[in-house]
């Protein structure tokens, strides 16, 4: 065998080096920054100066710009490149509507599929919120937050609902943000997941429908008083 069949058929010396997500590096932390109120709701995006800051060229803080416009998080203006959304009474409204009915199928399917040992570990994620509610940021309590509610739509089994569930997430975080500052005692307002958890548990259907209402219509005054129709 000649010595080019040989080296033709030799492994290669090296592993190809995988670079990072540029572009959802710079998403994250712009995202980051919308969520937590450092850029504010109606604010330009200046693109030269977010790629001067993040040391990146202008393209994928574009590129970001565009995946969170797809998300919710901001608009494009022709000729003025993308701002931070502006949000209305009536948005909030119009989301929360569904996120109701979505949540109350959800638990409701969640009381008849999971485990008991799946429904009882909603309990000690409440603990954990109420533990943690006066030590954490702002934007850490939202997440956790949404990660009970989001606990209880995987618990569905329902992987349609799960997922339209998941699409909406970053709108309601948004919101939730901020609105936060509206409510008064943190443990107060961690505790009012309890009912839910514990209705849960029981597989109450019945009562776990009439606590999550109770807990999102509040959610949904609190946030839509905020903003302007």
């Amino acid at each position: 065998m000649s010595t080019s069949r040989l080296e033709a058929a030799a492994p290669p010396a090296f592993s190809s080096i995988q670079m990072p997500d540029l572009v959802g590096v710079v998403e994250a932390q712009l995202q980051e920054a919308i969520l937590s109120g450092r850029i504010a709701p109606g604010e330009r995006i200046v693109e030269a100066e977010l790629a001067r800051q993040m040391g990146v060229s202008r393209a994928p803080v574009r590129e970001a710009a565009r995946r969170l416009e797809s998300l919710g998080l901001l608009v494009s203006r022709p000729r003025h490149g993308f701002a931070v959304r502006t949000v209305s009474s009536k948005q909030v409204n119009d989301l929360y509507e569904v996120r109701i009915q979505l949540e109350l199928l959800g638990a409701a399917l969640a009381c008849q599929h999971a485990s008991d040992a799946e429904l009882a570990a909603l309990d000690a994620r409440v603990n954990d919120m109420v533990e943690r509610a006066e030590t954490m940021a702002s934007q850490e309590r939202v997440a956790l937050d949404l990660d009970f509610h989001f606990a209880i739509s995987a618990l569905s089994g329902n992987h349609y609902l799960h997922r339209l569930f998941d699409n909406m997430q970053t709108e309601v975080r948004m919101f939730l943000a901020l609105s936060e500052d509206s409510y008064g005692d943190l443990k107060v307002l961690a505790e009012t997941h309890r009912p839910i958890a514990q209705a849960m548990a029981r597989r109450d259907v019945d009562a776990v429908q009439h606590a999550l209402c109770f807990h999102l219509e509040d959610a949904k005054a609190h946030a839509s008083g905020l903003f302007k129709n």
